[in-house]
């Protein structure tokens, strides 16, 4: 990219320094928003029951999660919600769970929101296990 002087004239240091500020500014932006910056923040929240209502609630956790500037992990709602695993099939169920179990190792935090299910508790001990933060919030 050529820079010119108020009088037309080609000017080297004017692009060198525009050239050094926008990847000073990329670089920052990239750094901004590279997913290495940002905790993975596994999402627990009950499922079973009322399955429309709790996926909708789930995904407004994650968004809390999005908000709060972390990545969610919601298995249940990668698996169950989704319909690739069947909440009503025991055996699926239980496979979904160990799915969960197995991203949460991947995880920085638990986030508990609202009363605690028996797949929440699941989550909540592998959790403190793994010596992995575990903060309760509320549901809503």
């Amino acid at each position: 990219m050529s820079h010119k002087n108020t009088e037309g004239y080609a000017d080297p240091t004017a692009g060198i320094a525009m050239s050094r500020m926008m990847k000073d500014y990329r670089q920052r932006q990239k750094q901004r928003f590279s997913d290495r910056n940002r905790k993975k923040i596994y999402v627990a929240s009950k499922f079973a029951g009322d399955t429309r209502a709790n996926t909708k609630a789930a995904i407004r956790y994650c968004r809390c999660v999005i908000e709060a500037g972390h990545m969610p992990v919601a298995s249940h709602i990668l698996y169950a919600a989704s319909g690739m695993l069947r909440d009503d099939d025991p055996s699926e169920r239980e496979l979904g769970l160990a799915f969960g179990l197995a991203l949460l190792k991947g995880c920085d935090e638990l986030w508990a929101f609202g009363d605690i299910s028996p797949g929440m508790a699941k989550e909540i001990e592998e959790a403190k296990r793994l010596k992995m933060p575990v903060i309760y919030k509320e549901g809503s």
